[in-house]
């Protein structure tokens, strides 16, 4: 009797190729994006590059002010180059962008270094989202963008280990020498990752993606029946604030913008206000670990919760918790307690950005659904580079432990906003599928 692997479980390896090497990548930019929160108290203990809490405010924002634009452009680019290309181009970016960082001699240097980074970080996740969407297995699209997701908080908590463990030793300039290992991952993705099928489809190489297809055993993409134009997304963007809609619009956008501020916010500073609030370096450290766990729980509770229970309302209580749990954060607790507090306020905090764009998906026409997702993520990445900013002025002022409060304050805001859009929202049924797109939006 032969033991070789049947044709069906052969093909689903080289899927699960295909997306366990979009998972890495994923990896790899979590570790990126959350390395300066973990590595900023020792540089400000040590006074690195004569940096102050005002200047580290500053250079937080502006690695996602780097997003903003990485993720404005990554849709046209990948339409030139490829999703392939761009994601090995990404990854390579944020890698030598972390060397620049290592060999600053100044602020200024560094803070280059943060926004090129930023702008591969940005470009990565949509592009890795929509390969995944391509190569995931059949009926499993909606899970395995969960599951990709989860990468970016296992890079959360690595970083935290890259801290504890080769910072003290070797100093801070060898965290970021650390996240330029990635760059050796470039070789294995120019040979092992399939293009996109979407791509190759959009661009008529039908053969090409039909062999990619059977290949790997996934469907292949429909062609659209013609390419968008300039004045079709004008029209979809002009429809958002037709008659009432533009009230609904802007509530959106002010409970995105909220949301991203508390999410980068905490992200860059939560080592750094935990040490403010008495805790020493190893368990501010930890914090960050726990506070990714959370997340990578938070985001394969939410769905669930939200379909049983709606996105909209979800939503809000996901808010009103993580703004009483951030607040709490400010209160010196037993230290069992806190740990609690901090791995629940990462379960709420990081799904409850998610359900906006689910609401605000579900409350969309088809026409227009696409542009408005697109545009509440974009306006919420404003505060995403407001809430670092915030996070340092506060701190320059020694109002550190104002910082929680804000941030809580910024989460309330956040519910209200999205609790009125969604009682003055009418009720729309979501297209099939429509959520798949939505997660790890921001």
């Amino acid at each position: 009797m032969s033991s070789s692997p049947s044709p069906s479980a052969r093909v689903g390896r080289l899927a699960l190729v295909a997306v366990g090497l979009c998972w890495l990548a994923v990896l790899f930019d979590g570790l990126d994006m959350f390395i300066y929160g973990s590595v900023l108290p020792h540089m400000l203990a040590e006074k690195a590059l004569g940096l102050t809490p005002d200047q580290a405010g500053d250079l937080g924002s502006y690695a996602t002010f780097g997003m903003l634009v990485g993720a404005l452009t990554a849709g046209t680019v990948a339409d030139r180059i490829g999703r392939r290309k761009l994601m090995v181009a990404c990854v390579a970016l944020f890698s030598l962008a972390s060397a620049l960082c290592a060999m600053a001699g100044s602020v200024a240097v560094f803070g280059l270094g943060r926004t090129l980074a930023g702008i591969g970080l940005g470009g990565l996740l949509p592009t890795a989202i929509s390969m995944v969407s391509d190569y995931a297995p059949r009926g499993r699209g909606a899970l395995t963008i969960g599951m990709l997701m989860t990468a970016h908080h296992a890079g959360g908590i690595l970083s935290a280990y890259v801290a504890l463990w080769v910072v003290e030793p070797l100093g801070w300039r060898a965290a970021f020498w650390f996240c330029v290992l990635p760059l050796l991952f470039v070789p294995v993705l120019v040979r092992f990752l399939p293009e996109s099928l979407s791509f190759l489809v959009a661009k008529g190489r039908t053969e090409e993606a039909r062999e990619l297809a059977g290949r790997y055993e996934v469907e292949l993409p429909a062609a659209q029946a013609g390419k968008e134009t300039a004045g079709d997304r004008r029209h979809a963007l002009v429809s958002l604030f037709r008659g009432g809609e533009w009230t609904q619009t802007l509530l959106y956008w002010l409970a995105s913008f909220g949301g991203l501020l508390l999410v980068y916010g905490v992200a860059t500073w939560l080592p750094t206000l935990m040490r403010s609030e008495g805790y020493n370096l190893g368990s501010a450290l930890t914090f960050v670990v726990l506070f990714n766990l959370g997340g990578i729980v938070g985001m394969l509770v939410a769905g669930r919760a939200s379909d049983r229970f709606g996105a909209p309302r979800i939503s809000a209580i996901w808010f009103a918790l993580t703004a009483a749990g951030v607040f709490l954060l400010s209160v010196h607790m037993p230290l069992a307690l806190t740990f609690t507090v901090v791995f629940l306020t990462g379960v709420f905090l990081n799904s409850a950005q998610t359900m906006i764009y689910a609401t605000v998906s579900i409350r969309s026409r088809p026409e227009n659904r696409a542009t408005a997702v697109g545009w509440t993520s974009g306006m919420g990445r404003f505060g995403a580079v407001f809430g670092p900013w915030l996070g340092g002025q506060l701190l320059a002022a020694n109002k550190g432990d104002w910082g929680f409060t804000a941030f809580a304050l910024a989460g309330l805001s956040s519910m209200v906003f999205i609790g009125i859009a969604a009682l003055r929202g009418s009720k729309r049924t979501a297209s099939p599928g429509s959520e798949q797109e939505l997660v790890g939006a921001h």
